[in-house]
């Protein structure tokens, strides 16, 4: 069983040096398999994080509060049909994830996000479109340990009429949890009219209590303020694809949030 550091260039050469070796050769790579293992995804810890596959160090650590895409190749025996892909804290030793890899599946694909001691699917953010805006969200009450799922509401908030056009949402979005993307038009915040009246527009992403167009925070001490209560956002008028995690900052009584991750 061996690791080997990943070479686009070497597993090609290999896999044809497999494919030419005729059945019963006792060439080493007739009794043998190799699994490219990719591991991907973002270290939101201050840890460093110890890759292992079956036993075998990946090259490099995860560093701290970076993204990661490390691709290994590893290379089974005749014997194994599976291994165990691990990933421990360094200095702890505690175990962040476990998983099982199996030969017949294939190429193998690891994707996590770990942060705060949690570890969650990492999304993949949508490539970037003409003239759309694509948002992922990540929602974290660390404050008022809300814990129903909410709707993230992406929308125009025309000042002086104080009216909010929602235009798009992500319903039920468990705290913690990555929602499916919002996708919508770009959008200028100039001043415009609206119903025969000039106004400010502004770019809002609201939270509301699942399934309403209520505030998460309906019933606490804090308050909503129709300026200043958004998720972190992108510009309104340029095409984008963003992931952003986000927790709650309040200022006095007043929401607002802060913004952890922006990728």
């Amino acid at each position: 069983m061996k690791l080997n550091k990943f070479c686009p260039a070497c597993i090609g050469a290999l896999l044809l040096s497999v494919t030419a070796c005729k059945k019963g050769s006792d060439d080493f790579l007739d009794k043998s398999e190799l699994m490219p293992v990719t591991v991907t995804g973002f270290n939101g810890s201050s840890e460093n994080l110890l890759v292992k596959v079956g036993g075998f160090d990946f090259a490099a650590s995860l560093a701290p509060n970076n993204s990661f895409n490390q691709k290994n190749i590893y290379t089974f025996n005749t014997n194994e049909d599976k291994v165990k892909l691990t990933v421990n804290e360094e200095t702890t030793g505690k175990l962040v994830l476990e998983q099982e890899l199996k030969k017949a599946d294939g190429a193998a694909k690891v994707n996590f996000l770990y942060m705060d001691g949690r570890i969650s699917a990492m999304l993949e953010k949508p490539a970037v479109a003409a003239d759309k805006i694509s948002l992922i969200y990540m929602f974290q009450p660390t404050v008022t340990n809300y814990t129903e799922p909410v709707d993230i509401v992406a929308g125009k908030y025309f000042v002086t009429p104080q009216v909010f056009e929602e235009l798009a949402r992500a319903s039920n979005v468990k705290p913690y949890e990555f929602c499916a993307p919002l996708t919508f038009s770009t959008f200028s915040t100039a001043r415009q009219d609206y119903n025969g009246t000039m106004t400010s527009v502004l770019f809002s992403v609201r939270v509301y209590k699942a399934g309403t167009n209520i505030p998460y925070i309906d019933g606490t001490s804090y308050t909503w303020n129709a300026l200043n209560s958004t998720a972190p956002k992108p510009a309104a008028s340029a095409a984008s694809s963003k992931l952003y995690i986000f927790s709650e900052a309040p200022a006095g009584n007043i929401m607002r949030f802060g913004n952890r991750l922006e990728l």
